[in-house]
């Protein structure tokens, strides 16, 4: 956990990979509890014997929106900013997922900062988080995220 007493000192971390979460497990469960939330119910999320036979990927695998979902939560395990009362998910610029998600994976991500901003009562600020599976050669989710927090 990266703790950061201020926005002041946030500003001096400006391109520098600030934090790594804690590896999060993506169960058969929580992909099925997306799909129940969001509606997408593609086989090769869901049907675990069909996905083993027919699926590319030899199994079933997350979907990519689940997997952008764990911004928030990786973000929270490795970044604690001390003075902030709130804080809000503002955006996206740029998002890819460059390797799928085997049900069964462990993922992190890797958060640099980009940029900050100031705003009226605390500042805007532009994350590269970089997700990746463990044992895996590509990253499974690259984004560029924008969130603000208020003092």
């Amino acid at each position: 956990m990266r703790e950061i007493a201020s926005l002041v000192e946030l500003k001096n971390l400006v391109g520098e990979e600030v934090a790594v979460s804690d590896w999060v497990e993506i169960t058969q469960e929580r992909v099925n509890l997306f799909a129940e939330a969001t509606g997408d119910h593609q086989w090769i999320h869901l049907d675990v014997e069909r996905s083993r036979e027919e699926s590319p990927y030899g199994g079933t695998v997350a979907h990519g929106f689940l997997t952008l979902s764990l911004l928030p939560l990786l973000m929270a395990s490795a970044i604690r900013m001390s003075d902030v009362k709130m804080g809000v998910n503002y955006g996206l610029n740029k998002v890819r997922f460059p390797a799928p998600v085997p049900v069964g994976s462990r993922l992190r991500g890797r958060m640099t900062l980009l940029s900050v901003e100031d705003i009226p009562d605390g500042a805007q600020m532009t994350w590269k988080v970089t997700m990746e599976r463990e044992g895996g050669e590509k990253p499974v989710c690259v984004a560029e995220t924008i969130s603000r927090r208020y003092t």
